[in-house]
Protein backbone atom coordinates (compact mmCIF):
# COMPACT_ATOMS: atom_id res chain seq x y z
CA UNK A 1 0.00 0.00 0.00
CA UNK A 2 1.35 3.42 -0.99
CA UNK A 3 1.08 6.02 1.78
CA UNK A 4 0.31 9.56 0.75
CA UNK A 5 2.72 12.23 1.87
CA UNK A 6 1.09 14.97 3.90
CA UNK A 7 0.62 18.16 1.92
CA UNK A 8 0.90 20.55 4.90
CA UNK A 9 3.53 19.91 7.58
CA UNK A 10 4.39 22.21 10.50
CA UNK A 11 7.80 21.75 12.16
CA UNK A 12 8.06 23.43 15.57
CA UNK A 13 11.07 23.80 17.84
CA UNK A 14 13.15 26.13 19.91
CA UNK A 15 16.14 28.18 18.81
CA UNK A 16 18.92 26.04 17.33
CA UNK A 17 16.85 22.89 17.93
CA UNK A 18 17.49 21.49 14.43
CA UNK A 19 13.99 22.28 13.15
CA UNK A 20 15.16 23.90 9.89
CA UNK A 21 17.54 21.10 8.94
CA UNK A 22 14.83 18.55 9.79
CA UNK A 23 12.34 20.41 7.58
CA UNK A 24 14.90 20.41 4.77
CA UNK A 25 15.30 16.64 5.14
CA UNK A 26 11.54 16.21 4.71
CA UNK A 27 11.89 17.69 1.21
CA UNK A 28 15.33 16.27 0.40
CA UNK A 29 14.03 13.98 -2.36
CA UNK A 30 12.47 16.88 -4.24
CA UNK A 31 14.59 18.14 -7.11
CA UNK A 32 13.09 21.62 -7.02
CA UNK A 33 11.82 23.38 -3.90
CA UNK A 34 10.79 26.99 -3.47
CA UNK A 35 12.51 28.03 -0.22
CA UNK A 36 10.72 31.02 1.29
CA UNK A 37 13.14 32.94 3.49
CA UNK A 38 11.08 35.26 5.67
CA UNK A 39 13.91 36.86 7.62
CA UNK A 40 15.50 40.12 6.66
CA UNK A 41 18.28 39.83 4.07
CA UNK A 42 21.82 39.79 5.49
CA UNK A 43 23.79 43.03 5.55
CA UNK A 44 27.43 43.86 6.15
CA UNK A 45 26.63 45.58 9.45
CA UNK A 46 25.33 42.31 10.99
CA UNK A 47 27.94 39.61 10.29
CA UNK A 48 26.40 37.18 12.78
CA UNK A 49 23.07 37.22 10.89
CA UNK A 50 24.93 36.95 7.57
CA UNK A 51 26.73 33.85 8.90
CA UNK A 52 23.40 32.26 9.92
CA UNK A 53 21.89 32.91 6.49
CA UNK A 54 25.02 31.54 4.76
CA UNK A 55 24.84 28.37 6.86
CA UNK A 56 21.22 27.81 5.82
CA UNK A 57 22.03 28.45 2.15
CA UNK A 58 25.01 26.09 2.18
CA UNK A 59 22.82 23.21 3.40
CA UNK A 60 20.32 23.51 0.55
CA UNK A 61 20.71 21.88 -2.86
CA UNK A 62 21.62 24.27 -5.66
CA UNK A 63 18.40 23.35 -7.47
CA UNK A 64 16.28 24.83 -4.68
CA UNK A 65 15.18 28.39 -5.40
CA UNK A 66 15.36 30.91 -2.55
CA UNK A 67 12.69 33.60 -2.44
CA UNK A 68 13.00 36.32 0.21
CA UNK A 69 9.41 37.37 0.89
CA UNK A 70 6.72 38.02 3.45
CA UNK A 71 4.03 37.29 0.83
CA UNK A 72 3.47 33.71 1.94
CA UNK A 73 -0.23 33.80 1.05
CA UNK A 74 0.60 34.89 -2.50
CA UNK A 75 3.17 32.15 -3.00
CA UNK A 76 0.97 29.42 -1.50
CA UNK A 77 -1.87 30.56 -3.75
CA UNK A 78 0.12 29.94 -6.94
CA UNK A 79 0.88 26.56 -8.51
CA UNK A 80 4.48 25.43 -8.34
CA UNK A 81 6.94 23.05 -6.74
CA UNK A 82 6.94 22.12 -3.04
CA UNK A 83 7.54 24.99 -0.64
CA UNK A 84 9.64 25.25 2.52
CA UNK A 85 8.73 28.25 4.69
CA UNK A 86 11.58 29.27 7.01
CA UNK A 87 10.15 30.54 9.14
CA UNK A 88 6.75 31.66 10.44
CA UNK A 89 8.47 33.36 13.38
CA UNK A 90 10.44 35.73 11.17
CA UNK A 91 7.33 36.16 8.97
CA UNK A 92 5.30 37.28 11.98
CA UNK A 93 8.03 39.62 13.26
CA UNK A 94 8.48 41.16 9.82
CA UNK A 95 4.73 41.50 9.29
CA UNK A 96 4.22 43.11 12.69
CA UNK A 97 7.05 45.50 11.89
CA UNK A 98 5.75 46.30 8.38
CA UNK A 99 2.28 47.14 9.69
CA UNK A 100 3.56 49.29 12.55
CA UNK A 101 2.27 47.11 15.37
CA UNK A 102 5.22 48.11 17.57
CA UNK A 103 4.47 51.82 17.07
CA UNK A 104 0.70 51.37 17.61
CA UNK A 105 -0.04 52.80 14.16
CA UNK A 106 -3.77 53.23 13.53
CA UNK A 107 -5.21 50.09 11.94
CA UNK A 108 -2.06 48.03 12.56
CA UNK A 109 -3.86 45.37 14.59
CA UNK A 110 -6.55 44.99 11.92
CA UNK A 111 -3.95 44.69 9.15
CA UNK A 112 -2.03 42.10 11.16
CA UNK A 113 -5.20 40.08 11.81
CA UNK A 114 -6.07 40.21 8.10
CA UNK A 115 -2.55 39.09 7.12
CA UNK A 116 -2.74 36.14 9.52
CA UNK A 117 -6.18 35.22 8.18
CA UNK A 118 -4.90 35.44 4.59
CA UNK A 119 -1.93 33.23 5.46
CA UNK A 120 -4.20 30.66 7.12
CA UNK A 121 -6.59 30.63 4.16
CA UNK A 122 -3.68 30.08 1.76
CA UNK A 123 -2.13 27.41 4.02
CA UNK A 124 -5.45 25.57 4.24
CA UNK A 125 -6.24 25.69 0.53
CA UNK A 126 -2.85 25.36 -1.15
CA UNK A 127 -2.45 22.55 -3.68
CA UNK A 128 1.32 22.62 -3.17
CA UNK A 129 3.22 20.45 -0.75
CA UNK A 130 4.43 22.79 2.00
CA UNK A 131 6.63 22.39 5.06
CA UNK A 132 6.60 25.36 7.43
CA UNK A 133 9.10 25.92 10.23
CA UNK A 134 8.18 27.90 13.35
CA UNK A 135 9.58 28.60 16.78
CA UNK A 136 7.76 27.33 19.82
CA UNK A 137 8.27 30.45 21.94
CA UNK A 138 5.89 30.03 24.88
CA UNK A 139 7.76 27.46 26.94
CA UNK A 140 10.16 29.77 28.75
CA UNK A 141 10.34 32.91 30.78
CA UNK A 142 7.57 35.48 30.44
CA UNK A 143 9.10 38.40 28.50
CA UNK A 144 9.77 41.51 30.58
CA UNK A 145 8.35 43.92 28.00
CA UNK A 146 4.84 44.43 26.67
CA UNK A 147 6.11 44.05 23.09
CA UNK A 148 7.83 40.77 23.97
CA UNK A 149 4.66 39.42 25.56
CA UNK A 150 2.60 40.56 22.60
CA UNK A 151 4.92 38.82 20.16
CA UNK A 152 4.96 35.62 22.21
CA UNK A 153 1.16 35.61 22.37
CA UNK A 154 0.74 36.32 18.64
CA UNK A 155 3.27 33.58 17.82
CA UNK A 156 1.49 31.07 20.01
CA UNK A 157 -1.87 31.85 18.40
CA UNK A 158 -0.39 31.63 14.89
CA UNK A 159 1.26 28.27 15.63
CA UNK A 160 -2.02 26.96 17.06
CA UNK A 161 -4.00 27.96 13.98
CA UNK A 162 -1.40 26.64 11.51
CA UNK A 163 -1.13 23.36 13.43
CA UNK A 164 -4.92 22.94 13.41
CA UNK A 165 -4.88 23.09 9.60
CA UNK A 166 -1.74 20.96 9.18
CA UNK A 167 -1.89 17.30 8.26
CA UNK A 168 1.27 16.60 10.24
CA UNK A 169 2.93 18.45 13.12
CA UNK A 170 6.44 17.69 14.38
CA UNK A 171 8.30 19.06 17.41
CA UNK A 172 12.10 19.09 17.22
CA UNK A 173 13.96 19.22 20.53
CA UNK A 174 17.74 18.89 20.74
CA UNK A 175 17.80 17.68 17.13
CA UNK A 176 15.25 14.93 17.79
CA UNK A 177 11.94 15.11 15.90
CA UNK A 178 8.80 13.89 17.61
CA UNK A 179 5.52 13.55 15.73
CA UNK A 180 2.68 15.36 17.50
CA UNK A 181 0.13 14.57 14.80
Amino acid sequence: MLLRRPRRVLVLGGARSGKSSYAERLLARERVVEYLACGRPPTADDPEWADRVALHRARRPASWRTVETLDLAGVLGRPGPPVLVDCLTTWLAGTMDAYGVWEDRPGADDRLAAAVDDLLAAWSSTRRRVVAVSNEVGGGIVPATASGRRFRDEMGMLNTRVAAAAQRVELVTAGLPQRLR
